[in-house]
């Protein structure tokens, strides 16, 4: 519990002990953030603690023990601020509410309900996801509502809806990963993304697990790989079609799982006999041998896991690559028992429980669908409405960048966002924010969103405000605030609960506390794919944390899902034959290299956050260009020197860094910088044509060196 503890110590100092848990990544750890006053001059120093728990077991990354120094930076919004002449100046909440309340009710009056759009994240509580969901539907009647989750776990969720019946980040726990004997890392950089979570693969090595690691770079995640494919960027789909293709031909499937607990499988194997392993290995990058070691070691083995990842599935495929993956979870029976199961490795804090209850265009709480007339009517009653009143399913959000471009969206409402830096082609998205008539940003710091916008409201942070995020296993966590917010920040359901009072629906946001939030949101997922009806925050806080589905007060929640069945029709799982599938953007003589996005260790997300924590900053100050010695040698590049980043799009400026771990054909830079450094301005804007999500992971570049020419 947070305390402020008062010592005598020849004089009065004090001692503030803050209970909370990292505000970064899916492993959600748990820690105390110690503030401590001298009695003499009154200053504080900070210290951080890690907590023992069920999922770090105790361990915090650096980028956790640094958290709180964005927190704590000068850098804070406290007060609403208006632009007015191009300059920012402070106003009251008061003037900021009339403000929003009256030029959305005038855009509502000339344009309709769908004038206006909401932008959420997937940082924010359970809590504060759904109510942004009910804000839009309820106080707006808008259906132009989608959050940046869209560009973390869109792929991988469709995929698991339509495979296995359910969207949950690990099928099972992770302490399953011990248990397992081979485990494929498809597309994921634990070491440097969950690097908490690191200690469970090297366990398992340690007890002689084989591990695949499937990344067109070497990293600190396939560093400890067995076997390493350095496949070609968008390719990973082919890639699983061969590993899937000599699987069947070994005979290292397993036919009675197949028969009982799946759907589809005739019509797979007949695809997989067409393909041709030769015509593989060329669109790979990756030989046959590679391919059949790789296959034969995930067949044999007794137990095993599949992990995808943003570099499987920020691709125009991504939706379809992941199911390729979970084919090979399902020909071999790996899942529904100890030591086998599948995971999306979660990227933002909340990627989960953000994306269940209500952010996404598509869904209501509980996974419920907006356009199912069913849920529609079970959440209507729950909310107090009649089910006419609900709107239906908007567009994804890269879609609603080009509805602003378009001016069918003429505002928006961005909350814990920052979608000019994450979201791809850059410069079109800018191009539309500059058009809208009014652009309200809700953070705690200055994103280069909020540089943009009309209106700015300061908001609190994980250190201050309470409520629970849903970790990469589904289990739900309590965070406790650990002290006032600064200034006049509020928190993010306060400004909506306010807004709605002032838009005349306050009777429908009538909440006391955010645990009152939590027991509606729990009632409005009741019956859903996610439910949470019997989790409570008095069971959070005996239990640290409970898994869903938890559909009962006394259930102890889901702790391995498919054990016996696929809530689908039979109870089967569906299997699915996948298409070699190409990138929408190839290399040619004027783009003739493959540009690939990720993250740093240091860095989170659009780096609002780490680059104001000095600690952070201080290891990664400026973004760079990873392109290998021979690659850069052809293109006259130094090591360490300025260089120019040019696609279709736009044109970026980084800095050069060596590395003989990546492909020749290929050049990585991270996402975490904006302005002249942020990598969307060149990227493909191109979706998957089932989940939307963006092709980040390819698109064609050419690289040259500014020093040359300027020289």
């Amino acid at each position: 519990m947070n305390q402020l503890l008062e010592q005598e110590q020849g004089g009065t100092g004090s001692l503030r002990v803050m209970d909370t848990q990292c505000p970064f990544c899916s492993v959600q750890c748990k820690m105390q953030v110690i503030e401590e006053r001298g009695a003499d001059d009154g200053r504080p120093t900070y210290s951080v603690v890690p907590k023992p728990n069920a999922a770090s077991e105790g361990r915090l990354c650096i980028k956790g023990m640094n958290a709180y120094q964005h927190v704590l930076t000068g850098e804070r919004i406290l007060h609403p601020m208006m632009k007015k002449d191009g300059q920012f100046v402070r106003i009251s909440w008061e003037d900021a509410y009339e403000q929003i309340v009256s030029k959305l009710t005038e855009l509502r009056g000339q344009y309709g309900n769908h004038t206006v759009g909401l932008y959420g994240g997937g940082s924010l509580t359970n809590e504060s996801a759904y109510l942004l969901g009910k804000f839009a539907r309820v106080a707006l009647q808008t259906k132009y509502i989608d959050y940046n989750g869209r560009f973390c776990m869109s792929a991988a969720a469709s995929a698991g809806v339509k495979v296995f019946g359910i969207d949950r980040g690990l099928t099972n726990q992770l302490s399953d990963i011990e248990l397992a004997d081979c485990m494929i890392l498809a597309g994921t950089n634990i070491a440097e993304c969950q690097p908490t979570l690191m200690p469970y693969f090297t366990r398992a090595k340690e007890k002689g697990a084989f591990i695949i690691a499937i990344d067109p770079r070497e990293t600190g995640t396939t560093r400890i790989a067995d076997l390493h494919l350095r496949v070609k960027p968008g390719m990973d789909a082919t890639l699983a079609n061969g590993m899937l293709k000599i699987l069947l031909e070994e005979g290292l499937i397993d036919r009675d799982f197949i028969q009982q607990r799946t759907k589809g499988f005739t019509e797979l194997q007949s695809h997989l006999e067409s393909l041709d392993l030769a015509e593989i290995v060329e669109l790979t990058g990756v030989s046959a041998e590679l391919i059949r070691k790789a296959a034969l070691a995930y067949g044999k083995a007794a137990t095993g896991m599949v992990f995808t990842a943003r570099g499987v599935e920020q691709q125009t495929d991504g939706h379809m690559a992941v199911r390729n993956f979970l084919n090979l979870v399902l020909l071999t029976g790996k899942i529904g028992k100890p030591g086998c199961g599948y995971g999306a490795v979660t990227g933002q804090g909340n990627g989960q429980g953000g994306r269940e209850h209500g952010q996404k265009a598509d869904q209501l709480p509980g996974y419920r669908l907006i356009e199912n007339p069913e849920d529609r009517a079970y959440v209507a009653s729950v909310w107090g409405i009649d089910p006419s009143e609900l709107p239906g399913k908007g567009v994804s959000a890269y879609e609603m960048m080009e509805k602003v471009h378009e001016q069918e969206i003429r505002a928006l409402f961005v909350m814990g966002s920052n979608p000019l830096v994450s979201n791809p082609n850059a410069n079109f998205v800018e191009e539309g924010l500059k058009k809208l008539d009014f652009l309200v940003v809700a953070d705690f710091l200055m994103s280069e969103t909020a540089l943009l916008a009309d209106l700015i409201l300061p908001v609190s942070t994980y250190l201050e405000n309470a409520g629970t995020l849903t970790n990469l296993e589904g289990r739900v966590l309590l965070r406790e605030a650990g002290r006032p917010a600064p200034g006049e920040a509020k928190h993010d359901w306060q400004i909506l609960c306010d807004l709605a009072d002032m838009l005349g629906k306050g009777q429908y946001f009538n909440y006391a506390d955010v645990e009152n939030i939590f027991d509606e949101l729990r009632l409005a997922s009741r019956g859903g794919a996610a439910d949470y009806y019997g989790i409570t925050y008095d069971r959070l806080r005996k239990e640290e944390g409970v898994y869903w589905p938890c559909p009962e007060l006394e259930h102890p929640g889901a702790k391995r899902l498919f054990e016996s069945s696929f809530p689908l029709p039979e109870g089967k799982a569906l299997l699915t034959s996948v298409e070699n599938h190409l990138p929408k953007e190839r290399v040619c003589e004027e783009f003739p290299l493959y540009l690939t996005t990720g993250r740093v260790l240091t860095h989170y997300l659009t780096g609002v956050q780490t680059r104001r924590s000095h600690s952070l900053a201080a290891h990664d100050v400026e973004s760079f260009m990873e392109i290998h010695p021979k690659t850069a040698k052809k293109y006259r590049i130094d090591d360490a020197t300025l260089v120019k980043l040019e696609s279709r799009r736009g044109t970026i400026y980084v800095r050069s860094r060596f590395s003989s771990d990546i492909r020749e054909d290929t050049v990585f830079v991270p996402m975490h910088w904006g302005d002249t450094q942020n990598v969307n301005k060149i990227t493909h804007d191109a979706l998957d044509p089932t989940c939307k999500m963006p092709g980040f992971k390819v698109c064609a570049v050419n690289v040259s060196s500014l020093v040359s020419e300027y020289a």
